[in-house]
């Protein structure tokens, strides 16, 4: 995009000038835009109009979708030894799990972190144990990890009332009756943690697939998370406010729209601990989860079929636009940009795996609906996702007496604060550039209402809305040594955990289907995180290779 001039104001918190009249300062912030899967997205639409198949391949099993479910499909055929099959990348590569680059420095364009996997989730610390981000002990209750990607402190703070605080919520400065109310909800997710349903599964789990099916359990599913916390006499402000950013931060909506289940779950399911860190601590790299995408990737070992002597897997750029089960398995066609324009392909495999978000596979599949599924019945809704990367020549000055956290939220905000990609690094001094990463799930808008914003904003309008946190915490300060920013949309960026989402009959038809054609994403679970993505994934690959 061309250079925007973008208007910065100084935030209450920027500076203390601030506080008694702010003021304005006018920059020229070079500015991006991307949407990764638009262009090729809107194919879906008039697929007739494709040319026809320029080649064909063959496979025993052809993977549709890189992010975390594909990545970890491929990730447990190839690990196995089953190396006869094909990955089509996707309209973006790696999908969720994306990152970028500014010269050195490393920045996510989706997910940033990964919790200490719990017992449950012995898919995921199967993959550390392989890369080494686990040493030793992989799947007793407390493996050893590397401590290179265990966040270092100081982890987070929260910026309230213009003050610094340590943790993502407020507490010493509070009255005492909210004291007590933070200390009953959190007491009580300490007794949920360990709660189980009778058939003796965890009350809340991850992956959700290893969770209770105890109605008593899954009936907090009936209701909102905040008419579960109106119930039970969770009123405070901060709290609450506390509890929607959570709800914002992994499902993409408020408190309101998310099932009361989901909203426990976030809290309850994280009960991963570590040997060598402590509980409640998070994984991270630079890029975010693009560490593991490119460790995954790597290790597939992955192949261009430009040779028919070239051994699989193979890797196709590209999308898939037409998925159909024939008499010995499947017919897939894909489109990928070529030196002549567009390029058709066949593949024809005895199995697939379909690891695209569920509102694609609907445009993609003849047929869903023969699973079970009724598009119009079952879809989740999808959350929109704005997340922006801003390449600082330097650190902004801080506040007296406050240390820059690796993630850092502002009350109230209706973003989710930012994360600072150069936080691991161990030299003694700080790096002399950097990158703050900002995170908005557009939860004030209805999801279609959002797309429809990010689809027609110019940039200087995404800009702002992406800058907002930044502005609060630096005010004029952040334009003084920001570079440019790179602005990433992400139109339907992940399914949103409405009441009655464990129920979904059609969610639970995708996730028991086998057969030639089987479904791999976090859409499964009815939300989206690393875990119940690659779960999903590993799931798909172990029937294959039991087949």
């Amino acid at each position: 995009m061309d250079r925007r001039t973008f208007l910065l104001a100084a935030g209450a918190a920027g500076a203390t000038a601030a506080s008694a009249g702010a003021f304005w300062h006018w920059l020229e912030i070079p500015a991006t835009v991307q949407a990764p899967g638009r262009d090729l997205g809107h194919l879906l639409r008039n697929r007739r109009d494709l040319p026809p198949p320029r080649a064909q391949f063959e496979a025993d099993v052809v993977i549709l979708g890189s992010g975390a479910a594909g990545l970890a499909a491929a990730w447990r055929l190839a690990r196995e030894g089953h190396r006869n099959f094909i990955l089509v990348g996707g309209p973006e590569p790696h999908g969720n799990l994306a990152a970028g680059a500014a010269g050195e420095l490393r920045y996510p364009t989706g997910a940033h972190y990964l919790p200490l996997p719990s017992r449950e989730s012995t898919h995921v610390r199967d993959m550390l144990s392989d890369f080494g981000v686990i040493l030793d002990g992989a799947q007793t209750d407390r493996p050893y990890y590397d401590e290179r990607y265990v966040v270092h402190a100081p982890e987070s703070r929260v910026l309230f009332d213009g003050v610094w605080h340590d943790g993502l919520i407020p507490t010493d400065t509070l009255p005492y009756a909210e004291r007590e109310e933070q200390r009953r909800f959190f007491a009580l997710i300490d007794i949920l943690a360990a709660a189980r349903g009778r058939d003796g599964r965890r009350a809340f789990a991850v992956p959700l697939d290893a969770a209770t099916r105890d109605p008593t359990w899954r009936a907090l599913d009936g209701a909102s998370f905040a008419a579960w916390l109106d119930r039970e006499g969770y009123r405070g402000r901060v709290l609450r406010a506390y509890l929607d950013y959570a709800c914002r931060d992994d499902y993409g909506r408020g408190c309101d729209e998310v099932s009361a289940y989901a909203g426990l779950h976030y809290f309850a399911s994280r009960v991963g601990e570590a040997a060598n860190a402590e509980r409640g601590a998070v994984l991270t790299w630079p890029e975010g989860l693009g560490a593991l995408a490119q460790r995954l990737h790597a290790a597939c070992g992955f192949a261009s079929p430009a040779s028919t002597a070239t051994p699989k897997p193979w890797w196709l750029d590209g999308m898939a636009v037409s998925l159909r089960r024939e008499a010995a398995g499947v017919e897939v066609l894909c489109v990928a940009p070529g030196t002549g324009g567009l390029e058709t392909r066949r593949i024809r495999a005895r199995r697939a795996i379909c690891a695209m978000p569920l509102h694609v596979a609907a445009h993609v599949l003849d047929g869903l609906h023969d699973f079970g599924f009724d598009v119009r019945e079952h879809m989740p809704a999808h959350a929109p996702w704005l997340v922006a990367n801003f390449v600082l020549a330097g650190f902004p000055a801080e506040l007296p007496g406050a240390a820059l956290a690796w993630d850092n939220i502002v009350h109230g905000s209706a973003n989710l604060g930012y994360v600072v990609s150069t936080h691991q690094d161990l030299r003694a001094g700080p790096p002399p550039r950097t990158v703050f990463t900002s995170y908005c799930a557009l939860a004030d808008l209805s999801p279609p209402a959002a797309r429809k914003w990010m689809e027609n904003a110019p940039p200087g309008e995404l800009l702002e809305r992406a800058s907002a946190d930044l502005r609060t915490a630096y005010g004029w300060k952040l334009g003084a040594v920001c570079e440019g920013a790179s602005i990433t949309l992400r139109a339907h960026a992940m399914a949103v955990p409405s009441p009655g989402y464990l129920a979904n009959p059609g969610l639970r038809a995708l996730r028991e289907a086998d057969g030639p054609l089987q479904f791999a994403h976090a859409d499964l679970s009815g939300y989206s995180v690393f875990e119940e993505a690659a779960w999903w994934g590993e799931c798909c690959a172990r029937r294959v290779l039991s087949a």
